[in-house]
């Protein structure tokens, strides 16, 4: 995988089996074909998420709530290991206990500008050891928060808190302690 404006993603077929890969770049736009990605919620040790805004410059949902990180394993590359490298790309941070929670999320949105995600994006919830020790990367990340989980939850849910399309759908999707899920899927 190469990083940058050469980043590949891996496109999938209707079964969610890969069938080929393309440039990032020419990804995203009115026709985006169905490829792989992956979204983690990360919380520090008390219990608090962090959450990102995207940076204003970014092509798809700029400047826009959403969760702690998104991102596109490279071809062959494990998605769990994609989730640590984008973190420590996006976010400057390591992160522990790394879960499943959402194997199978998958969702279609699209940008009033016509700009299409069509994703399949098995969901993450990590522990971020220290929560003080953060260093963002602006091309990617405008500011962070850590928030309480269940006062963003409700605020996604019960009062309608603009987030990202993928993050609203995601948050109705998992449990109210996503860090506590037994099974691994909420």
């Amino acid at each position: 995988m190469t990083a940058g404006r050469d980043e590949l993603v891996v496109l999938l077929g209707d079964d969610g089996r890969p069938i080929g890969t393309a440039p990032k770049a020419t990804v995203h736009h009115s026709e985006t074909p169905l490829h792989l990605a992956f979204s983690c919620y990360v919380f520090d040790p008390a219990g608090r998420f962090l959450l990102t805004r995207r940076a204003l410059t970014k092509k798809t949902w700029p400047g826009v709530w959403t969760n702690s990180c998104c991102g596109h394993p490279g071809p062959g590359e494990p998605v769990e290991e994609a989730v640590q490298r984008r973190v420590r790309q996006e976010l400057g941070t390591e992160l522990t206990g790394i879960r499943l929670v959402l194997p199978d999320f998958r969702y279609r949105a699209i940008m009033d500008d016509g700009t299409v995600e069509n994703e399949l994006c098995p969901v993450y919830a990590a522990t971020c050891p220290d929560p003080r020790a953060l260093v963002l990367d602006p091309a990617e990340v405008a500011e962070v928060e850590w928030v309480d989980w269940a006062a963003f939850r409700r605020d996604v849910l019960v009062s309608g808190r603009d987030v990202s399309p993928w993050c609203g759908l995601q948050v109705a999707a998992l449990d109210e302690d996503p860090r506590s899920t037994e099974d691994g899927v909420a």
